[in-house]
């Protein structure tokens, strides 16, 4: 399984326990400099992108959203917490903990 995490300099715990769930490849971008930003490029592999919506701006989850949905990869929106990654991961059904 592999995911593209958007947003956040560092994961922390983030990282580890997705691989623990399964995750065979990581892609991070931080999104902080507008080059990473406007040339976001999703692996075809993809499984689900992870948007850290404390990290981003507007115009890169707006941005990213876009990319996503003309590729038909699923998203997810959460805060830079294992709880509520977790959470949002488990509602959306993208993944079974």
């Amino acid at each position: 399984m592999s995911v593209v995490i958007i947003g956040a300099d560092y994961l922390g715990g983030i990282e580890k326990n997705l691989y623990s769930m399964g995750v065979t490849e990581l892609i991070h971008i931080t999104g902080r400099k507008a080059a990473n930003r406007n040339k976001i490029n999703l692996p075809k592999n993809t499984s689900f992108v992870l948007v850290l919506t404390d990290y981003v701006n507007h115009n890169t989850a707006k941005m990213i959203k876009s990319v996503a949905k003309t590729q038909e990869i699923p998203l997810v929106f959460a805060k830079r917490s294992w709880g509520a990654v977790e959470k949002q991961l488990m509602d959306s059904g993208v993944m079974s903990c």
